[in-house]
């Protein structure tokens, strides 16, 4: 069996790719076809601003190709933990194109994000999920995903419109007041 390399994984006609600082077309390409799957509307992202993401350690995104391509993507976050030295993955999107679904293409790429991570030393990923959504939990649980009970809070707007006086906090007031 060949050694696991973190760049590149290949099952059959299913190629999949971390995404690094010189596939920039590759992700830009995987991004749009992960909005449109979940019908977002997208702008184009700048050359700049691919790069600047694309360099961050702690963003890893994957590419999915069939034929040369995209037929999938995935993005998550490295976050460092503070209870103890060491760091959780959270998977923030997984898309598959409507016409590859069902044929193991999104547990192909939660697997090489897998397989990244204990690369690293990183035991644990986590992944939000909405309620609703009951094609997302039956194939996370199909993955050996293990529910856990949690409300998700999001705020869309800036505080000063949220009529929450704005002031600056320092350290030394702990921001209770």
């Amino acid at each position: 069996m060949a050694a696991y390399d973190p760049h590149v994984a290949e099952t059959g006609t299913i190629h999949i790719r971390r995404l690094g600082p010189h596939d920039a077309e590759l992700a830009r390409t995987t991004f749009v076809v992960m909005a449109e799957v979940f019908g977002e509307t997208h702008a184009p992202l700048s050359d700049a601003y691919v790069a600047a993401l694309l360099a961050r350690p702690d963003f890893w995104g994957f590419a999915a190709t069939h034929a040369g391509r995209v037929v999938g993507g995935l993005t998550a976050h490295v976050l460092m933990m503070t209870a103890h030295e060491g760091a959780e993955v959270f998977l923030y999107d997984i898309a598959v194109a409507p016409d590859q679904q069902r044929r193991g293409i999104g547990r192909q790429l939660v697997d090489a994000l897998r397989r990244e991570a204990s690369s690293q030393g990183i035991s644990t990923m986590f992944v939000p999920a909405d309620d609703d959504d009951t094609h997302a939990l039956r194939f996370y649980a199909a993955l050996g995903g293990k529910p856990s009970k949690v409300t998700l809070f999001e705020f869309s707007s800036p505080l000063s419109a949220c009529n929450i006086p704005h002031r600056a906090v320092s350290a030394r007031d702990g921001g209770d007041k």
